[in-house]
């Protein structure tokens, strides 16, 4: 007995003392998509964080491709020893299943929640010489098959994807379509004038807006936001029922110790309500979750009702 009892306890100190000494080399982030999309800067302001706090280096690996399914693929198969962790969002982790057959992950499963990051409402935007003065007359267009209007999103089950699929289908339109490997390569031809509207994630489009190279016509939320105060919101603009955001989370593999899982959200934590942190994810219109919303029990909520939500609107989307 006293065996048994010493066994159990050394195994207990072991694991506190792993956790107490966590992270002792680089760890990975794999983001899923390529770099300078808005997952990708997200990641990176957090990972910098991480980095400071912790002593040891939080690497971004840009892992693209399947919209997302493939990078986060990866990393629930990786080792649950802390040292490979995943931002994961809508997409990849709400409507993956609903358009991946053969998807290789149950998002509500196959993963350890450590905290969401950061909403993210999503602007409807152009490029910047698209014959449109206001959302209105933007509709109106994408509604024309004659206008030959063409899309750009971040590949199959992105959140530039989903979000525009929901648009259109809330419109009854069809648009040309141009997948890409990530919202990055996307913005680039809008901008560059290759392809004609997105629906995105704010984060990665205020500067663009702001500097004039892209145009926005509504945010899908009921205020707009503070880093774009001129946009109107799709209510006031004339779209009431599209209202849409997308969110960004970190995951670890399942089975990570729960010690160390404990000790990433608590540094998660910490870095939104670091001033410096939250000023650099405010400026660019995330909104940072309260304190309830950051626990890995509000985003495994989360990532359930997402799934819920969003099977339903795309099946019926593809079946149109």
């Amino acid at each position: 007995m006293k065996r048994i009892v010493c066994a159990a306890a050394l195994a207990v100190f072991g694991t506190v003392s792993l956790a107490q000494n966590y992270p002792t080399h680089p760890v990975t982030i794999i983001v899923p998509f390529a770099a300078g999309g808005p997952t990708d800067i997200i990641a990176r302001i957090a990972g910098e964080y991480f980095s400071k706090t912790l002593g040891q280096q939080f690497v971004v690996e840009n892992v693209a491709g399947a919209g997302g399914t493939t990078g986060i693929t990866r990393g629930a198969q990786s080792k649950p020893d802390g040292y490979t962790i995943m931002m994961g969002h809508m997409g990849t982790h709400g409507a993956a299943p609903a358009l991946y057959a053969n998807l290789k992950y149950d998002p509500a499963k196959d993963f350890t929640p450590i905290g969401l990051v950061a909403g993210t409402p999503i602007l409807i935007v152009a490029r910047k010489d698209f014959p449109a003065a206001n959302l209105k007359e933007f509709l109106a267009k994408v509604k024309d098959p004659a206008a030959k209007v063409k899309q750009a999103h971040a590949g199959v089950g992105s959140v530039s994807f989903t979000t525009c699929t929901l648009l259109t289908s809330q419109l009854g339109a069809k648009s040309i379509v141009a997948a890409y490997r990530g919202t990055g390569p996307a913005l680039n031809d809008l901008v560059g004038g290759q392809v004609d509207y997105m629906c995105d994630q704010v984060v990665n489009l205020v500067e663009q807006v702001k500097g004039g190279s892209i145009k926005a016509y509504a945010i899908a939320t009921a205020e707009r936001s503070p880093a774009l105060p001129n946009v109107p919101t799709t209510k006031e603009a004339g779209l009431p029922d599209y209202q849409v955001s997308a969110w960004n989370a970190l995951f670890a593999p399942k089975g990570v110790p729960k010690e160390i899982a404990a000790k990433l959200n608590d540094t998660l934590v910490k870095a939104l309500d670091d001033e410096a942190t939250r000023k650099r994810l405010l400026e660019l219109g995330s909104v940072i979750p309260d304190k309830a919303g950051r626990s890995p029990e509000a985003l495994q909520k989360l990532v359930e009702s997402e799934v819920a939500r969003w099977t339903p609107i795309l099946k019926a989307a593809a079946q149109q």
